[in-house]
C-alpha cells in the first residue's frame, strides 16, 4: 500500500503544510492567501477550490494539529518504554511547526481554537484510560475533568513558552534545541506526576468538602462553640434595685 511517504505530497497537502508553517511564525491575520500559495508553489485559486476560503483552511489545519498530536501521543503511550520521558519529545524534534501553530492558535484564540483544544481534550481522555488499562495511570474520579485540567496546564505552559525558557531554560519552540535540553522543566513535571505533591491525609478535609460541602458545613457547624449570650439566671431583688 502506498503511504505519504512513497510519493510527493499533493497540492492540498502542500497548501496544509504551507499554511501551518505561516500560520504558526506570523499569524492567521497577518497571513494572506497569496503568501500560501507562493510557499506551497501552488496558485491562490486552488487553495479556493480545496479550502473554500482562509476559515475553511484554517480549519482544515486545526483538524490536522490534532491528529497529529494524537498521533504522537498514541505512539508514546504504546512504546515499550513508556517511561522514558524524552520520547514524545524527540518525535516532536519535526513537529515545532505544530507547536508555533498551536501557541499563535492559543494566543489569538477564536471558535477555532476553542474546537481544537476540545478535540484534544476528548484524546486525553482517551489516552489516560488506554493508560489505566496498560496500568500505568491511577484511576481518577472525575476522569474528563481530569483530562481536561491536564490539557490546560500543558498548553499553559506553551502560551507562557518565553517565560519557561526564561525561567527553566526549556525553549519549546526552538528548531535546534535538542529534547535532553528540557531537563529542567521536565524533571519537576515527572516529579509532580509520579510522587506528587502533599503529604497523603494533608487535604482530606479539604476533599471532603470539595466532594460533600453541604455536610462539611453541618459539621463545621457542630463544632463550633455555642454563642456566650451571658448569665441568664433571674436577678437578686438587691441587683433590681441597683
Amino acid at each position: 500500500m502506498e503511504t505519504p511517504t512513497d510519493r510527493a505530497p499533493t497540492g492540498a497537502e502542500r497548501i496544509l503544510e504551507a499554511a501551518i508553517d505561516l500560520f504558526g511564525e506570523h499569524g492567521f491575520r497577518a497571513t494572506p492567501l497569496k503568501a500560501i500559495a507562493a510557499r506551497a508553489g501552488v496558485s491562490q485559486p486552488l487553495i479556493v477550490h480545496h479550502y473554500h476560503s482562509k476559515a475553511g483552511l484554517r480549519a482544515a489545519c486545526d483538524e490536522r494539529v490534532a491528529h497529529m498530536v494524537r498521533v504522537r501521543k498514541e505512539e508514546t503511550v504504546d512504546e515499550e518504554n513508556q517511561f522514558d520521558p524524552f520520547l514524545a519529545l524527540r518525535r516532536m524534534q519535526d513537529g515545532r511547526p505544530l507547536l508555533r501553530y498551536l501557541t499563535r492558535a492559543l494566543t489569538e484564540g477564536g471558535a477555532h481554537t476553542s474546537v481544537l483544544i476540545d478535540d484534544m481534550i476528548d484524546d486525553a481522555v482517551g489516552y489516560l484510560a488506554q493508560g489505566e488499562r496498560a496500568g500505568l495511570i491511577k484511576p481518577s474520579a472525575v476522569p474528563r475533568d481530569r483530562a481536561t485540567l491536564l490539557v490546560i496546564w500543558s498548553l499553559g505552559a506553551l502560551t507562557l513558552h518565553e517565560h519557561v525558557h526564561r525561567l527553566l531554560g526549556a525553549d519549546f519552540l526552538a528548531d535546534s534545541t535538542p529534547p535532553e535540553s528540557l531537563h529542567r522543566y521536565l524533571r519537576p513535571a515527572v516529579e509532580l506526576y509520579t510522587q506528587g505533591l502533599v503529604e497523603p491525609g494533608s487535604f482530606d478535609r479539604l476533599t471532603a468538602v470539595i466532594d460533600d460541602p453541604a455536610a462539611a458545613d453541618a459539621e463545621a457547624g457542630s463544632d463550633r462553640e455555642p454563642p456566650d449570650v451571658g448569665d441568664t439566671s433571674p436577678a437578686r431583688d438587691d441587683e433590681k434595685e441597683q
